[in-house]
């Protein structure tokens, strides 16, 4: 059975890591100084890379020629570390053991020396699902832990974790992935399976996997599986059930130039899809236009869009007809063109006012003898 790509390509060292260096680099320094904290926090969306930093950072920790900041890879311990076997490597999901007594029975180990190690490493998932009396009782141990133990807590959520736990321990951030990063990742990987791509078809699913790594990593298995042999732009919008890119420029164009009869052309061909999908493609779509700058679209018209689809998001919470609202959102962008040039012809015409109330002033203070001047000299 073929093994997942996020499993395949998990990162096994700090210079694996994609896309969260200051992370990487403040990690690797303290381990190069051995200047190390009893418990680190790693916060940041699912998929970012907090349970692989933590399992590399252990192993790290326990390698033969630790602590180091560039793990073996050889030793019993970084043999037994990557393939999750470690005795000294305790992992516990909080998501489904959240109570007290489970985080007592943790408590209980941290009595205990490491069976083989230097450390007994402590790594807590969606730590911000525990209880407030699974939080207090690990307080005093998070507070005071043995020499030989560390914790390492994740979470995608921290604003839910108490502030006792957080001033206790040292807190890293892990930045959403960048579009660009992942798209070159997963062409990066493809190259080394041996699949055909197009970039375009990779920034889509770059682009749905919304900067979570793993995310990206699960659509692209998707996609090989479905492209049978090649991952193009079309395989991929039907795959994850988008709007292809270029159909989505071409309906902004229609917006733009008034084209009515293009806008219901265009949501009779997609009446399939489900309108909060189109609303959140388009949306995404504008961003990338106001970052890569489109002279068809001032930043002032991407603005009134973004307003307009945001009240069609709105709509649809109320339970809408989808077909409904996104006709009558793409209308409102359609007339907000209207509005938006009547603005402009006001804005205008104020100018042109201003200009000519300019010249009469200035005529109005000029002497009465400059006024009466002949403007032809006679002979």
């Amino acid at each position: 059975m073929a093994l997942a790509l996020a499993r395949k390509y998990r990162p096994s060292t700090f210079s694996d890591l994609i896309g969260q260096e200051s992370v990487s680099k403040t990690l690797s320094l303290a381990l190069e100084s051995e200047k190390l904290s009893h418990a680190y926090l790693f916060s940041g969306i699912r998929g970012s890379g907090k349970t692989s930093t933590a399992r590399i950072f252990a192993k790290a920790l326990l390698c033969e020629k630790g602590p180091t900041n560039n793990p073996c890879q050889v030793c019993e311990h970084c043999v037994m570390a990557n393939e999750g076997r470690h005795m000294d490597i305790i992992e516990m999901d909080a998501a489904s053991n959240r109570g007290i007594e489970d985080i007592k029975e943790l408590i209980e180990h941290t009595k205990y020396k490491p069976s083989m190690g230097r450390f007994k490493i402590f790594i807590i998932d969606e730590v911000h699902m525990l209880t407030v009396q699974a939080f207090n009782a690990l307080l005093k141990t998070l507070e005071e832990p043995p020499e030989f133990v560390k914790f390492i807590l994740a979470t995608t959520d921290p604003l839910k974790l108490p502030s006792t736990i957080l001033s206790r321990t040292q807190h890293f951030r892990f930045k959403k992935l960048p579009q660009k990063v992942i798209g070159e990742h997963l062409g990066f990987i493809l190259g080394k399976e041996g699949v055909e791509y197009n970039d375009d078809a990779l920034q889509i699913i770059a682009r749905s996997a919304q900067g979570s790594m793993r995310d990206a990593l699960t659509l692209l298995d998707q996609a090989i599986v479905y492209a049978d042999g090649l991952i193009d732009t079309p395989s991929v919008t039907n795959m994850l059930g988008v709007v292809d890119p270029e159909v989505l420029e071409s309906l902004i164009s229609s917006i733009l130039n008034k084209r009515k009869e293009e806008i219901i052309a265009f949501t009779n061909e997609y009446a399939a899809y489900e309108a909060e999908m189109i609303i959140d493609e388009l949306t995404l779509h504008l961003r990338d236009k106001l970052l890569n700058g489109a002279p068809e679209l001032t930043t002032l018209t991407i603005e009134l869009f973004f307003k307009i689809l945001a009240d069609g998001k709105k709509l649809l919470s109320t339970g809408a007809s989808g077909d409904f609202v996104l006709l009558l959102t793409l209308f409102k962008m359609l007339e907000s063109m209207e509005i938006h040039t009547i603005d402009s012809m006001i804005h205008k015409l104020q100018n042109e006012l201003s200009i000519d109330k300019n010249i009469s002033q200035t005529a109005a203070s000029e002497s009465p003898k400059e006024r009466e001047k002949p403007l032809v000299n006679k002979p």
